[in-house]
């Protein structure tokens, strides 16, 4: 989810000193967004990834925040694990680390429930091991070839700054490589392929027969027929077609600190419950708009039908998806009444989002075991109508179908068969049926679309270099 606040910044600070108090509403919020936005997600590199925060800050955050950056101040106390942010002084935000496995919270009031410990003891995975213990080296030179070039920066920016590259074929590593600072089990955020997490879980929900896809969804401030998002579906929300007004997540611009989807995540203590409130704009299923609001709806859905609190959430997502398999560091983070950030916040080593991957790649069943329902793999990627742009299907975006971005993707080297997983800044993940392949790229580039052209390039090269394997 990409957010660009400079000039929300600006706008604070130059309209607010001149405006009646009642008139900075909307700029404070924007104000919050920018703090809320580096407190956390420096309190979850700091504290999840361990990786130093001084670089994280310098790579991750201030090319987002832009010119406002040399405004925004932050401050890493490793003693009572938080990290503190103030925009010149203004909009103070606070993430404090919750505890293993659940990451990091801007803490705003009322404060959130304390959490117990997380006692977990994993059941054995039902996925055999993907790798050993070491580095695994590129199968042969021109699988090496298309790692180095995903690890190049560009000759005159912007950076690139890939952190990790994992590369599976027939359920095991062929090639991978991290920077410096990363590791086998350094935790990275996923930014939007959490939404993929998400799917897989409603999957889990509608396997067990506690969801139907099809139905009005299970959201009790919609629950009056009258109510036009009574008739908004899980499929509907899934498919970013519930025709809310909800804002966009799609693009990032110097006014999406306005944006009601970046408020919801970085500056609301209770993301479901403002996603709620969002206007009808049109009927659902008549036009595609992505909004992470869509997908926190299905977060409350998931926190309901699990037990309604974030411990219960994540044993769940631990006993149904992670222990099987085998995805070991993961990090699923919680806004303060315990839904999880559905949307947009998990972390996990890329070695664990390729095991994720695996599960698309092998129709949902693991060891002998379905975890998703019979088809659900195909429907995940089935392109939704309106979305033919962008090539979206079920919370994955997709190159089947007839779009004009499968057709450019596939155009570039991407199979025609293959999806992903995708976040801001290049997190992908890309399953390749037809090659028996599952490829994962992490890191923080700044290059146009996310460096979407460097993703198939090295799904093209990567795809052509296992043909004599």
């Amino acid at each position: 989810m990409p957010l660009s606040v400079s000039r929300a910044a600006t706008l604070v600070l130059a309209v607010c000193a001149a405006a009646p108090l009642g008139a900075c509403s909307t700029l404070d919020h924007a104000a919050h967004v920018a703090t809320g936005l580096v407190s956390h997600q420096l309190c979850s590199a700091t504290f999840v990834s361990g990786v130093d925060p001084a670089r994280f800050r310098r790579e991750a955050l201030d090319p987002t925040l832009g010119p406002a950056g040399s405004l925004v101040r932050s401050h890493v106390d490793r003693e009572h694990r938080q990290v503190t942010a103030t925009l010149a002084g203004l909009a103070p935000s606070r993430a404090v680390y919750r505890g293993e496995g659940y990451g990091c919270l801007v803490v705003r009031d009322p404060p959130a429930p304390p959490l117990s410990p997380r006692v977990h003891r994993p059941a054995p995975s039902l996925l055999a091991p993907i790798a050993g213990a070491d580095v695994v080296a590129p199968a042969n030179a021109a699988l090496a070839a298309a790692v180095d070039h995903e690890f190049e920066e560009p000759a005159h920016g912007p950076h690139r700054w890939t952190k990790a590259v994992v590369i599976v074929r027939d359920g095991r590593i062929i090639a991978e490589r991290y920077a410096p600072g990363y590791g086998i089990d350094t935790p990275m955020t996923g930014w939007s392929m959490t939404k993929s997490v998400t799917n897989a879980l409603m999957g889990v929900l509608v396997r067990e027969g506690r969801v139907d896809m099809r139905q009005p969804a299970p959201i009790s401030a919609w629950s009056d027929p009258a109510d036009p998002r009574h008739r908004i579906t899980p499929d509907n929300l899934l498919r970013m077609a519930s025709g809310l007004d909800a804002g966009q997540s799609l693009t990032a611009t110097a006014t999406d600190a306005f944006d009601p989807t970046a408020r919801m995540v970085f500056a609301e203590r209770d993301m479901a419950a403002f996603a709620e409130r969002a206007p009808a704009a049109g009927p659902p299923g008549a036009k595609w708009t992505y909004s992470n609001i869509n997908t926190l709806l299905l977060s409350r859905i998931i926190r309901d039908q699990a037990g309604g609190d974030a411990a219960h959430v994540r044993a769940f997502a631990d006993r149904e998806l992670f222990d099987k398999l085998g995805m070991a560091h993961v990090t699923l983070e919680f806004d303060a009444v315990g839904d999880p950030i559905g949307a947009s916040h998990m972390w996990a080593p890329a070695r664990d989002w390729a095991r994720f991957g695996l599960l698309y790649l092998g129709d949902g069943v693991v060891g002998g075991e379905r975890i998703l329902p019979e088809g659900w793999v195909d429907y995940s990627a089935r392109l939704t109508p309106g979305s033919e742009h962008f090539g979206y299907g079920a919370g994955f975006w997709t190159n089947r179908g007839d779009s004009l971005a499968a057709r450019t993707r596939v155009g570039a080297g991407m199979p025609a068969d293959s999806f992903m997983a995708q976040g801001s800044y290049g997190q992908v993940a890309v399953v390749i049926p037809s090659a028996r392949m599952v490829i994962v790229r992490m890191g923080m580039a700044y290059t146009p679309y996310g460096d979407l052209a460097a993703t198939e390039r090295l799904t093209r090269e990567a795809v052509a270099a296992v043909k004599g394997l």
